[in-house]
């Protein structure tokens, strides 16, 4: 991630922008808001906003407060920082995204590699030589694992990610090979094959794509299908990069994350409430819900890496010094 010096802190030309720096910093506090509201609607069965807005439930007051803190907190963040240059916040914010996108890699390592094994010792009878009785009982229920073992596993994988920039998809890609590799070796030589091995290979492969779409943004290395945008000017190019990620990109965010996290029935929260597994039932991994959580995070990241990428094209398009020449840029 970019880092900047402390004259890069104010402001380059003496011009705030305080109209996109609140579009920017209220999509990220309204976005807080939102997932704090999920936890209350899904987990603690609160109403939703509009229906506890149309059916008078007190409980919805909580949720209308909390957007409302959300927007003060945008508002209080700009007036208190009028000179804040957008390449900074823009770093600021790419860097906090790195952080969570790394936790989101180390998560799924740690839960890959457990499962993996619970999931063997579960097929092959042999969960009750190493777990008391309570225990292996408990191994066989995805209800159990998930707040037992997967969620210690996830908050793990975050706190190492603090100490640790080790960790990406670069390394991710090379365990997705091994575990081909060892469904080759163990099909084709010893003729043993679970399901349990392919279930982590789509794991991780779901993982690798949907958690580095971010980065991929942040470097420019998503396709572009370009006809007039390389021969536009910087200031030009910055324009139809904010515009494209206001209209687009933003918004495309808004409408997985409102489609999918809607309701306690949503495709993604629905799932993750039941700790849905595969069809394969006990002969596979029990990670199927993390797999319609990776959306979620997909959507989240981006929208928060979106918001970057705004403040960069804005900048742009004032002339700002500081601009990044991606030269691996990828074109069609």
């Amino acid at each position: 991630m970019t880092s900047l010096s402390e004259e890069d802190f104010i402001n380059p030309i003496g011009r705030p922008a305080p109209v996109i720096r609140f579009l920017g910093w209220a999509s990220l506090t309204v976005l807080a808001a939102f997932m704090v509201n999920n936890i209350l609607i899904t987990w603690f069965n609160h109403p939703t906003l509009a229906s506890g807005l149309s059916s008078g439930d007190s409980r919805v007051w909580v949720q209308v407060g909390l957007y409302a803190v959300a927007i003060a907190a945008s508002i209080w963040w700009i007036f208190s920082r009028p000179d804040n240059a957008l390449r900074y916040e823009a770093s600021k914010i790419s860097n906090f995204n790195a952080y969570l996108i790394r936790g989101c890699f180390f998560a799924v390592l740690f839960v890959g590699l457990a499962d993996m094994a619970i999931a063997f010792l579960r097929v092959e009878g042999f969960l009750g030589r190493f777990f008391s009785e309570s225990t292996a009982s408990g191994l066989l229920r995805a209800q159990f694992i998930g707040p037992y073992v997967h969620v210690p596993l996830v908050v793990l994988g975050f706190i190492v990610a603090l100490f640790s920039r080790t960790l990406g998809f670069q390394w991710l890609a090379l365990l997705i090979v091994a575990a081909e590799l060892l469904i080759v070796f163990s099909r084709f030589v010893f003729s043993y094959e679970q399901a349990l091995m392919g279930d982590l290979v789509r794991y991780w492969y779901a993982a690798l794509f949907l958690f580095a779409s971010a980065y991929t943004l942040l470097e420019e290395g998503h396709v572009r299908v370009d006809v007039l945008y390389a021969g536009l000017r910087q200031t030009t190019k910055g324009r139809v990069n904010a515009f494209g990620t206001i209209l687009l990109g933003m918004t495309t965010c808004w409408c997985i994350i409102l489609i999918g996290m809607g309701s306690q029935q949503a495709i993604i929260n629905s799932p993750i409430k039941n700790f849905e597994v595969s069809q394969a039932g006990t002969a596979g991994m029990y990670i199927k819900y993390q797999m319609a959580a990776f959306l979620a995070v997909f959507a989240i990241t981006m929208l928060i890496q979106f918001v970057s990428y705004l403040f960069e094209a804005v900048a742009d398009a004032r002339n700002e010094p500081g601009h990044k020449d991606h030269a691996g840029a990828a074109s069609a």
